[in-house]
Parts: C-alpha cells; structure tokens; sequence
C-alpha cells in the first residue's frame, strides 16, 4: 500500500479552517498579552527587539505578504492564458458578445438587488440612530475617473505593460482579441493553441500547489489582522456592523441561491459546499483578484462549468462584481445621513441605487475601488464624504466577508451563464468527489 503524503490527514478545507482559528487566536492572545502596540521588548544579547516588530511586522507580515504576492503572481498568466484558449476553441465568435450580454446583465442586477436589500434593512433597522460620534474626522477621497475615461481605459496601448500593471480589464480584452484571432489563423492558430493549452495546464498545477500551502497563509494574516485590530472601534459601530454582516450572508445564500434555482435548477446546497475553499480564501486575502486563481479552480473542477466559460466570466466577475461593496454603500449612505442628522428622499435612495449599480463598472479598474465608490454615492445625495472616515475602523473586517460574497457571487453567474449556453458538466456538479485531486497533491511525485 502507498503511503499516503503527512498533509493528507486533513482535507484543504479542514486545513485552511485549521489556519485560520490557529491565526485568530494567536493574534487575540498576543494582543491581550502585549496590546496593539506591541512594545514589549525582547533582550536579545547585545541589542533588544520589541514583539510588535518580530511578529506582526516580522513574521506575520513576511509570511501573510509572501502568501498574496503568489497568488497574485499567477493572476495575469492565468486569465491571459485561460482566456485565450476559451476564447480560440469557440467556433462562433459571435459568442462572445452573448457570453458578455449575459454575464454583465446579470452582474449588474445583483448588484441592484444588494444595494436596494441594503438600503431597505438599514432603513428598518436604524444602525446610525442615536449615536454621537465624532464627526470632525478628515477623509480625502481618490478621484474617479468619468465613464468616458473607464471605456477608454479597457483598451491597451501596450499589451505588456497592462500585464505588467495588473490592469485586468485592459488584459482581458488584449486576450479576447488574440484568442479571435488565433481562431481565425487556421494551421497557424492550431499550433499555438496547442502551445497555450499546454501552459493552462502547467499554470493550473501551480494553482494546486499554492492552495495547499494556503493554510500557513491564511494563518500569518489573520495572526496579523487580530494582533492590531482595535475592538473598541467595533464596539462603537456594533450595529452598523452587525448589520452589513447580516445583510451580506443574506444576499450570499438567499439571493444567490434563489437566482441559482430559478435560472438553472441546480441545488444551492451543493454549491454553496462547494464554494468553501474559495470562499474561505477570499475571506483570508480581502482580495476577488488574488482569490482568482482558486475560483477558477472551483468553477471548472467542483461545480462543473466549462473552461470556455469560467475563463470569460470569472475575471469579468473579479473586476466588475461588487455586491459586497455594494451592500456596504447601502448601509453606510443609510449609517452616515442618520449619524449627521440628514433626511433623504425616496428619489435620493433611489439615486444611490442607480450611482452604485453603475459605478461598479465604472471604477472597476481603480485602486480603492469600495471607497470611491462609496464617495460618488454620497456625493450623489448630497452627504459629506468625510463620513466615511467614521466607518473606517470596522472596514477590514467587513471587507473580508464581502469579497466572500462576491467571489461566491462570480462562480454563482459562471453556472448560470454556462447552463444556458449548454456548458456545464452536471455529472461534476452532482458528484462530492468533484475536484479532490485539488486537496490531495502528492509532493513526493511532484518532486519526482
């Protein structure tokens, strides 16, 4: 009998779950011991070290720092290269512009869907009522760029240098247009479709292999994050934040499993199981765009869509989805004009649906993209931006869960949009096993 590898005693899921209570409870420990600051010092012979600057920007923060970098190492690689051979192996180019159709549609509406719950629940529950906060607090936003400017923006003048940057929507059309092209090249376009398959398929090892060492990561940044994380500013923001919790795990299951259902058939139960890995590592890494190469993983070996899907939609759904922000806005246009006093209007709530919904395609592209959009929205209805500074102290936390949510929101479109164009595996669906090779990589043949 083979003996089975020492990592395979837990499943990834158990390992990555085991990460992270392992990290939450290190950083609460360390910080009851030593406090936010951390200056306790360590005599260290001739010199001293503080337990601030070994763990949390020592260790914590070369460990959690290096765990992102690779994940984000492989992001451009493998939607160019996942893309191209989706796009090269449709033979009706006119395809792409329904798998676009589609898939922004739906985007955008469950984009409005989240900000309306939001707006709605925060109404009812009045998270902002009754609380003085300080509101002398400076907050700068970043400029948005005009819509204009953004369409502009998709399209590179140097192909390189978007890959370089990271600007996934200039990457993304970049890979469209070779992927036609490579279709329409005949012998030509074979051959090196051939080559691309191969790279997809080299690239995607090395997504297995980053997953399995994912535990240790998702150990030094949550280890990190509770090390310096201030409860009392949650303390202060208890509703608000309970209720964006609330309200983000509602549109997650209710919504996204009803859409799931009703477009589909498929069952909600299934899926939402198998989104655990993905789930849980957006919810490590703050980050849909880091998170991509696991959704990938996910979408094309666990729920059973096809690459020439999940290669389209998942990187349209990492760049333009933003339920999670989305419903963040609500609450917050809600919490802010509550804290400062401001009544609006049913047309001014109304506006802030119609700013978001359209701004998560607008500022798709910009760093800071919850911040600028919350921005627009309260510049939209007339409330200072400067409130946003209020709500800044409970935003990591949050953060994590809603790019949870829109990383499930972007496999949940994927299955949708691949069902209607007759690419999707239900067998995979259905079957448990589905993608266990993803949590049991043997290293010893690897290194062979």
């Amino acid at each position: 009998m083979t003996k089975q590898p020492s990592n395979q005693k837990f499943g990834l899921t158990a390992r990555i779950l085991i990460g992270m209570i392992s990290g939450i409870l290190t950083g609460v420990i360390l910080q009851e011991l030593f406090g936010t600051s951390g200056d306790i010092l360590i005599p260290l012979g001739i010199t001293t070290l503080s337990i601030n600057d070994f763990f949390v920007n020592g260790l914590f923060h070369v460990g959690g720092s290096i765990f992102v970098a690779s994940l984000k190492m492989i992001v451009v690689p493998l939607v160019f290269v996942s893309l191209v051979v989706g796009t090269c192996s449709l033979n009706d180019t006119s395809k792409l512009a329904r798998l676009g159709g589609k898939s922004i549609a739906l985007y955008l509406m469950t984009t409005a869907i989240a900000i309306t719950l939001a707006i709605l629940l925060a109404l009812v529950v009045g998270p902002g009522q009754g609380l003085n906060l300080p509101t002398d607090q400076n907050f700068v936003a970043k400029e948005a760029p005009g819509f204009a400017q953004v369409i502009i923006n998709m399209f590179p003048t140097n192909p390189i240098s978007s890959m370089a940057q990271g600007n996934m929507l200039q990457v993304i059309v970049f890979a469209l247009l070779f992927g036609v092209s490579m279709a329409l090249a005949g012998k030509s376009g074979e051959r090196l479709a051939a080559l691309f398959v191969d790279l997809n398929a080299v690239i995607m090892r090395l997504v297995v292999i980053l997953m399995n060492v994912a535990p240790y990561g998702v150990f030094f940044l949550l280890a990190k994050l509770f090390t310096t994380l201030e409860y009392e500013t949650i303390g202060s923001l208890i509703k608000y934040f309970f209720l964006v919790i609330f309200v983000l795990l509602l549109h997650a299951f209710v919504v996204y499993g009803s859409l799931l259902k009703a477009f589909t058939g498929l069952s909600p139960v299934i899926f939402f199981k198998k989104m655990r890995d993905a789930a849980l590592f957006a919810f490590s890494t703050s980050s849909s765009g880091a998170t991509l190469p696991v959704t990938m993983e996910t979408a094309t070996k666990k729920l059973g869509v096809k690459n020439s899907i999940a290669s389209f939609t998942l990187p349209m759904g990492a760049t333009l989805n933003m339920d999670g922000t989305a419903i963040m806005q609500g609450v917050a246009t809600v919490f802010i004009a509550q804290v400062f006093a401001v009544d609006l209007a049913l047309s001014d709530y109304l506006m802030v649906v119609l700013t978001a919904t359209l701004a998560s395609i607008g500022t798709a592209a910009v760093p800071g993209v919850g911040l600028i959009m919350l921005a627009m929205v309260l510049q939209q209805v007339g409330l200072p931006v400067e409130g946003i500074a209020l709500i800044i102290g409970v935003d990591r936390l949050l953060d994590m869960t809603r790019t949870a949510v829109n990383v499930t929101g972007d496999c949940m479109v994927s299955c949708i949009v691949a069902s209607s164009e007759k690419e999707f595996d239900h067998e995979m669906f259905a079957n448990e096993d589905a993608g266990s090779e993803i949590e049991n990589v043997d290293f010893d043949k690897l290194k062979s």
